[in-house]
C-alpha cells in the first residue's frame, strides 16, 4: 500500500509522514537529498537549465515511484512525483522559466510515465494559509528558506489547491492545518488517524 502526505512548504509534511509511519508501522520515505547535476548551473542560468533540471527530478520521482510500487511493504512517502509536475514544475512553467513547447514535452513524458505505475491509495494533503506556512518555516530556521518570497508561498497555494481538487485523480484526504497541532496535541492527531482509517479501512470517522 502506498500512502503520500502532500503539501505547500512549511506545512508539516515530514512531521506527520514521521508521526503515521510510527502509529502504522509503516515505512516512510523521504524525498532523496541526492547530487542534482543540473543544479548548479541552473542557479547561474535558471532559464536556460529549467527544462533539464525538471526531468532531472522527474525521473528521479518516478524512480522513486516504481520502487514503492514493487514493494510489498506499506509505505507512507512525504511529497510525490505529482507535486512535482502539477505544482512545482507548473510554477516555474508559469513564471517564464520552461517554454510551452518545453513543458508539453515534459507533459507527455509525465503522462508515458503514468501508464506504468499506479496511484496511492492515498493522498493527504495538508492544506494551511501562507501565515501558517511563513510562522513553520521561520520556526525551524533553515538559512535557505529564510529569503522566500510571500507571493511565491501563495501561487504554491493556489497550483496545490487547484492539484488536489481539480487535476488529481485519485484518492485524497484534505485536512485543515491552521488550527491544529498534530506534533504535540494528541487529541489532534488521533482525529486525522480516524480520517486516515476511514478512508484507507472503510471504518467510522469521529470527524463526521
Amino acid at each position: 500500500m502506498h500512502i503520500v502526505v502532500a503539501g505547500n512548504i512549511g506545512s508539516g509534511k515530514t512531521t506527520l509522514t514521521t508521526l503515521l509511519a510510527k502509529y502504522y508501522g509503516w515505512m516512510p520515505r523521504f524525498e532523496a537529498v541526492d547530487y542534482n547535476p543540473y543544479l548548479a548551473d541552473y542557479y547561474q542560468d535558471i532559464h536556460r537549465w529549467s527544462f533539464n533540471l525538471e526531468v532531472y527530478f522527474l525521473k528521479q520521482r518516478f524512480k522513486d515511484l516504481i520502487e514503492i510500487n514493487h514493494s510489498e511493504k506499506t509505505i507512507i512517502q512525504d511529497r510525490s512525483i505529482f507535486e512535482g509536475v502539477y505544482v512545482f514544475a507548473a510554477n516555474n512553467r508559469a513564471m517564464g522559466n520552461l517554454s510551452d513547447r518545453d513543458f508539453t514535452t515534459y507533459m507527455e513524458l509525465f503522462e508515458s510515465m503514468m501508464t506504468l505505475v499506479k496511484y496511492p491509495e492515498l493522498m493527504i494533503y495538508l492544506r494551511a494559509s501562507v501565515p501558517h506556512l511563513v510562522e513553520n518555516i521561520q520556526k525551524r530556521g533553515r538559512d535557505y528558506e529564510q529569503s522566500m518570497q510571500i507571493d511565491y508561498l501563495e501561487n504554491l497555494n493556489k497550483r496545490y489547491d487547484d492539484f488536489i481538487f481539480h487535476k488529481y485523480q485519485g484518492k485524497i484526504l484534505p485536512i485543515e492545518v491552521d488550527d491544529i497541532d498534530f506534533q504535540n496535541n494528541p487529541k489532534d492527531f488521533a482525529k486525522i488517524v480516524d480520517q486516515v482509517d476511514a478512508r484507507l479501512f472503510g471504518l467510522f470517522s469521529h470527524q463526521e
